[in-house]
Parts: structure tokens; sequence; C-alpha cells
């Protein structure tokens, strides 16, 4: 089962906010054997929560030179954007700053992504797998990731290359939402230059207002029905598809993207529907 530090370091607080507050932290520039984090004050509230934090770092099953695997995922789409290696100091970082930190081993010395680039990872929790030898950093990316411009550091397929595609070095590892985004986001590009033969029908709906609007509405009646009309499990799927395809078609055409629309679900998750369409922009 994967631990949160989140949900853990929330027990400690009366506040609703992720991880340590900063206020509550300062670096400590000496040599210490357990963790960086040390917190401004000595009431009992922030010893507890400083004794938590060690706990915390005991858990977790450092390697003979005292490094864990440490793996940065984007909390709304899923992309695998780059691995590290983290010492005791850099997970206390990453806690208390909230941005991803790391330790690099050529140099020996931590480092948080984005200190140069300024393509930060703002970290939103962090989580351990069930052996406690490797971290997720749970965020959001500032900008793009890998050191070459591109998403993330992942973008070469080896099953490509096994087959001789001269397009494996340059092929995002998308989930499937993502691999249909990009798919669509193609076919709009293509869609401004002329075409012979039948069209496809992504770009006859890229193409047309009225046809895709239409399809939409159609799609969510369908999807409505299998309820209302209590059809099959299956077809409830295969509607949903349906509209969520046709959906973001639509999205491509007003250059809006999933990771966009997702974003915006995460942030109401703390918020009732009411008060969210209470508070929307007219």
């Amino acid at each position: 089962m994967a631990v949160s530090y989140n949900a853990l370091a929330q027990s400690l607080q009366s506040r609703s906010s992720c991880f340590i507050p900063k206020s509550y932290c300062i670096r400590d520039t000496k040599q210490r054997s357990r963790s960086s984090v040390v917190f401004a004050s000595n009431d009992n509230k922030n010893i507890a929560l400083q004794a938590k934090v060690d706990n915390l770092l005991d858990r977790i099953k450092w390697d003979d030179k005292g490094l864990a695997v440490a793996i940065a995922q984007n909390v709304d789409t899923g992309a695998v954007l780059m691995q590290g290696f983290v010492n005791r100091e850099a997970l206390s970082t990453t806690i208390s700053s909230r941005k991803a930190t790391f330790f690099s081993r050529s140099r020996s010395t931590l480092w948080t992504k984005g200190e140069t680039s300024n393509n930060f990872i703002n970290i939103l929790d962090v989580y351990l797998d069930c052996d406690c030898d490797s971290i997720i950093y749970l965020g959001t990316p500032d900008g793009p990731t890998c050191h070459t411009g591109a998403e993330t550091c992942y973008y070469t397929s080896v099953f490509d290359q096994l087959n001789n595609d001269e397009a494996s070095g340059n092929k995002l590892a998308l989930t499937t939402l993502y691999s249909l985004e990009s798919i669509i986001s193609k076919r709009k590009e293509e869609s401004t230059v002329p075409q012979e033969g039948k069209p496809s029908w992504t770009r006859r709906l890229l193409t047309d207002d009225a046809l895709l609007c239409s399809k939409i509405r159609e799609e969510a009646d369908e999807l409505c029905r299998t309820l209302e009309e209590k059809e099959e499990v299956p077809r409830t799927a295969s509607e949903m598809a349906d509209v969520l395809y046709h959906s973001m078609v639509l999205l491509s055409k007003r250059d809006v993207k999933m990771k966009d629309v997702l974003e915006v679900l995460r942030k109401r998750f703390s918020q009732s529907g009411i008060e969210e369409k209470q508070n929307r922009t007219k």
C-alpha cells in the first residue's frame, strides 16, 4: 500500500494546506544525521511534527549510499516526468519547500528541479511504495521537464526502435487519453493542408462546427439513455467513449488541453458543487 506524506503531515495540522507549512521550517546549515527540516519554534505541535517527519524518513529503505529512487509524476496527466535519486535531506527539502528536490550523485549535492531553468515541479503530495524503497513526487510542472526541452524525459519507445521506426526517439510515453489527444492534434494540423480522397472522421469534425456540436449532443443523449433504459453496462462505457472523443475534438478546436480540464476538476475537489457554481465568473 502506498503511503502519502500529505495525509500524515495533515494529521498534525489544523489547517488544510499540504505538507509542512513553510513558516514552520528553516534549513539547517549544520550536518545532521536525521531530517534537515528544522522548525522555527519549539512548541509541542512543531516538535511533534518534526518527530513525525523523522519517523517517516526512518521507514525508508535507503540503499548503502543513503539514497532512494524518486519519480516525478504529473498529478493531472499522470505522465512520468523524470527519475532521480534522493537522500534524507533532499526528501526533507521537498516536503518543506514543495519543490521537487533530488541528490546529484555526480556532484554529491542537492539540486532542485528548475533552479536554473525555472521549470520547477510543484509538489502536491509525496508517496512511498509498499516496500518503502521508492518514492513518487506528485505535482505540476512549470514547463518542460527534460533538459532537451521535451515535456518529459521519456520519449524513446523501445518497441519502436526494435521495429526500426525512425520516429522512435520522438514519441512521448502517453496514456490512452493523451494518445487520443495527440492523434486529434495531428489531425488538426493536417486539416489545413489540402487532402485527396475521403477525409477522416476527425478531420470532418474539425472543419464543421455544426456537425461536431450535433454529434456531442447526440452522443450525450445516447449516454443518458443507457441509464434511463437500463442498457448493459458495456453500452454505457461505449457511449461515454463517444462523448469523450467528440468532446476532445471540440477542446482541440478551442485550443484547450485535457490537462487544463483536469486541473479545473482537481481544484474543485475541496469545494462543494453548489459553492463552485456560485463563484463562477458570469
